[in-house]
C-alpha cells in the first residue's frame, strides 16, 4: 500500500506563490525600461512591511497597553443609564469618531472617573494608528516623569529631544490633564506644550475630570477657545462601579414633591381677586408651556408660600413622566451637599457631585439667595448658573421677591433674552388660610387678625 506524505504549512509561514519567499520581484520589460533589472517588493514583502510600521507605530505611540480600547468595544449605551444620560453618552461616541476620522483642531473629553473618556480618547488613537497615522498617547503626569528622567545622568534622550518630540506629535493625546503636581515647574511645561500646538494648530485631544475653572488660566484660555477646541461632556457614572445611575447618589429629591402637578395646584379662585387672580392664571400657563417645550431659564418670584416651588415641582414631575432626568435641589442643601463631599467618609468626590447638578439634563434651584452666601458658595453657584446660561441648559428657579442675589447671577438669570421672568403677585396661601380661618364664625379673633401686607410687581 503506498501512501504519499503531505506536508502542512502553517498560513503565516506558507512560501508565498509569487516570489516564491524572495520576497522581491523583478519586472518582465525590455532591457531599455527603466526598470529592467530592478528588484521590486513583492506584496508579501509589503505586507510585512506595513505590518511592521504599524507595530512600530504602537510601540512609541503609548498605546500598547490599550489596544483593547477601540470604538468595537466600547458600550456606546452604557450599561442601565437613564434617557438622558444615555443619549449624551451615544453622542459623545459619535462625536469622538466623527473626530477619529478627521482629526482637526481640539477635543476635550471631560467627566467624572470612570465615565468612559479615557476609552474614546484611546479608540481615536487606536483608529488613527490603524491608518498608519502617527499618534501619540501619554498620560500626563507620566509625561512630565518622562521629561524629568531626561535630567539623570543615564538618561540616553535629553530633555530638548524628548519634548520637542511630544509638542510636535503629528496628533497628540494628552491623557487626565489636571492630575499633575502643581508645581510652577509642571505647569510650566504644560503651558509650553498646549501653547506650541495651539499656535500650531496641530490635532489634540485632551481628557480631564477637572473644570475648566480648576485649571491654570493661561491652559484654559487655550481650552475655552470655540474655534479650535470642541467640549464634550461625558455624564455617564462610574462602569467600573457597574455604570447605573444607582452607583452615584444624587442630591435631588424630587421624589419628597411627587404630589405636586398641575393637575392638583390651586388657582384660589374663591379668594383672589383682579389682578392677582389673573396673574396666577397667567404665570400657570406660562410654567405648562414650559413643561412642554422646557428651552432656557424661567424664574418665578414671590412671597414664600405663593406657588412658585409648587410650580417649580409640577414641570419637573410633568418632565420625568415623559422619561427625562430632572434634578430638584433645595439651593441651600446642594451647597450642604458639596461640602460634605470633603469628608473624609465621602464615597461621591466633588467633582462628580459637582458635574452631576452643573450639566444635569433639566434642573431645578428652588429658593436661591436664601443660601449661606460665603465667596465659596457664591463662586459654586454662579459655575453652575454660568455654564447652563452659555449651553441653554433648560434650568428653573424659584427666588423670593426680597431675597440677596450675587449681580453677576443675576446678569443671568434675568436676561429676559434667555429667561421667562414670572413674579407671582398673589400673597402666602399658608397667611391667607389662616386670616380666612381668623374671620370664620365662632372665632374669638375675628375682625382683629392683622392684614398682610405685599407688593404688587409685573408679569413678564
Amino acid at each position: 500500500m503506498n501512501t504519499t506524505s503531505t506536508s502542512i504549512v502553517e498560513p503565516s509561514r506558507a512560501v508565498c506563490p509569487i516570489c516564491h519567499g524572495t520576497g522581491w520581484l523583478r519586472r518582465d520589460v525590455p532591457v531599455d525600461h527603466p526598470d529592467f533589472g530592478q528588484a521590486f517588493p513583492c506584496e508579501c514583502k509589503l505586507r510585512e512591511t506595513q505590518q511592521a510600521t504599524l507595530n512600530d507605530l504602537r510601540q512609541t505611540s503609548g498605546l500598547t497597553h490599550l489596544t483593547q480600547m477601540t470604538f468595537a468595544t466600547f458600550r456606546a449605551e452604557g450599561i442601565g443609564l437613564n434617557p438622558d444620560k444615555r443619549k449624551n453618552l451615544r453622542d459623545a461616541f459619535d462625536r469622538a469618531q466623527q473626530f477619529a476620522r478627521a482629526p482637526v483642531g481640539w477635543l476635550l473629553l471631560k467627566g467624572g472617573y470612570g465615565c468612559g473618556k479615557t476609552h474614546l480618547a484611546a479608540a481615536i488613537a487606536n483608529e488613527c494608528i490603524a491608518r498608519g497615522e502617527a499618534t501619540l498617547f501619554v498620560v500626563v503626569p507620566d509625561l512630565l516623569d518622562h521629561l524629568r528622567a531626561t535630567f539623570a545622568p543615564t538618561s540616553r534622550v535629553s530633555y530638548d529631544e524628548r519634548f520637542e518630540n511630544i509638542r510636535n506629535a503629528p496628533f497628540l493625546i494628552l491623557d487626565d490633564l489636571g492630575s499633575q503636581s502643581t508645581t510652577p515647574w509642571a505647569q510650566e511645561k504644560i503651558f509650553q506644550l498646549l501653547n506650541h500646538r495651539y499656535n500650531a494648530q496641530l490635532p489634540t485631544v485632551i481628557t480631564m475630570n477637572r473644570e475648566l475653572e480648576e485649571i491654570e488660566p493661561r491652559i484654559r484660555s487655550r481650552l475655552g477657545d470655540a474655534s479650535l477646541c470642541s467640549i464634550i461632556t461625558v455624564l455617564a457614572p462610574d462602569f467600573r462601579q457597574g455604570g447605573t445611575d444607582s452607583a452615584r447618589s444624587s442630591a435631588s429629591n424630587l421624589s419628597l414633591y411627587a404630589d405636586m402637578t398641575f393637575e392638583n395646584f390651586d388657582l384660589r379662585g374663591d379668594e383672589l381677586k383682579g389682578d392677582e387672580r389673573a396673574n396666577l392664571r397667567k404665570v400657570v400657563h406660562i410654567a405648562e408651556d414650559y413643561a412642554r417645550h422646557p428651552q432656557g431659564f424661567i424664574v418665578f418670584t414671590g412671597d414664600y408660600g405663593c406657588g412658585k416651588t409648587h410650580l417649580a415641582a409640577a414641570i419637573a414631575n410633568t418632565l420625568t413622566h415623559q422619561g427625562h432626568t430632572v434634578q430638584f435641589v433645595v439651593v441651600a442643601d446642594l451647597l450642604d451637599h458639596l461640602r460634605a463631599t470633603f469628608a473624609t467618609g465621602s464615597t461621591v468626590s466633588l467633582d462628580q457631585r459637582f458635574e452631576e447638578t452643573r450639566a444635569a439634563p433639566y434642573l431645578v434651584l428652588d429658593d436661591l439667595g436664601t443660601e449661606n452666601a460665603t465667596s465659596w458658595a457664591r463662586e459654586k453657584l454662579f459655575q453652575i448658573i454660568d455654564l447652563r446660561y452659555i449651553a441653554r441648559l433648560p434650568t428653573i428657579l424659584t427666588i423670593h421677591r426680597e431675597a440677596q442675589i450675587d449681580p453677576r447671577i443675576q446678569s443671568r438669570i434675568y436676561d429676559l433674552a434667555r429667561s421667562s421672568v414670572n413674579e407671582i403677585l398673589a400673597p402666602s396661601f399658608r397667611m391667607t388660610h389662616r386670616r380666612a380661618q381668623a374671620r370664620a364664625p365662632g372665632n374669638a379673633d375675628a375682625g382683629t387678625a392683622p392684614r398682610r401686607r405685599y407688593t404688587r410687581g409685573r408679569s413678564d
